[in-house]
């Protein structure tokens, strides 16, 4: 299943990442471990953000996905299931409303 993931990471802790000559090495081995469709890196709300369309086949695989993230860039993470028109063509036949 496709989900948006946004992950914020606080200025301070953005900061030490940003100095930190691994950085982009983490960053690229996350990238390469969660395979997303598509990677943003944002302004959010005056921290660093990246945002995420990750497919996540089964709830076992959150952790996969998310903890890197919390433990490696001390970020604030929300994740939420996302559709393409395709999905929702899909979909509305088995609406009963």
């Amino acid at each position: 299943m496709r989900f948006l993931l946004r992950c914020k990471i606080p200025t301070e802790a953005g900061n030490k990442l940003v100095r930190d000559p691994n950085f982009g090495k983490m960053l690229e081995d996350y990238i390469t471990r969660v395979k997303p469709e598509a990677v943003y890196m944002v302004e959010d709300g005056g921290d660093r953000g990246m945002i995420f369309v990750v497919d996540i086949p089964s709830a076992d695989m959150l952790p996969i996905v998310t903890e890197p993230l919390w433990q490696g860039f001390n970020a604030k993470v929300e994740i939420r299931p996302a559709m393409v028109p395709d999905d929702l063509k899909k979909a509305l036949p088995k609406l009963k409303l």
